[in-house]
């Protein structure tokens, strides 16, 4: 009996020690998630007041040109030419910030799914 006895303890240790080891692990990679979540928000946050900052800065730049372009413009034809050329420029400025927008996009895209799947991130 002592020695069945035995048995029951040495296996309810090492099944404990088994539960131990993956709660630790559980807990590891809880903290990697957050600690990556809040790395990814930061991230985000930076973008995201990097790019409202460019962005103001590159209106503000068209806008000039436009004002400078319409205190120039002496006839209709100078308004139509100037017009065309500021829709221009505006349009290649939308198109750039798209594309960079939609690079982002794939960018956060790729590091979430990292995230959730537990890779480590870089």
């Amino acid at each position: 009996m002592t020695e069945l006895s035995e048995q029951v303890a040495s296996g309810y240790a090492e099944s404990a020690a088994k539960g131990e080891a993956q709660a630790s692990q559980m807990n590891q990679s809880a903290a990697e998630f957050m600690i990556g979540a809040q790395r990814l928000m930061f991230e985000e946050f930076v973008f995201y007041t990097d790019e409202m900052l460019e962005r103001t800065r590159i209106e503000m730049k068209l806008f000039t040109e436009f004002a400078a372009k319409m205190g120039g413009a002496h006839s209709v034809k100078d308004i139509k030419t100037m017009c065309r050329e500021c829709g221009q420029h505006q349009l290649d400025f939308l198109h750039r910030d798209s594309e960079r927008l939609f690079k982002h996009g794939e960018r956060i895209i790729a590091t979430t799914s990292h995230l959730i799947s537990g890779d480590p991130l870089n």
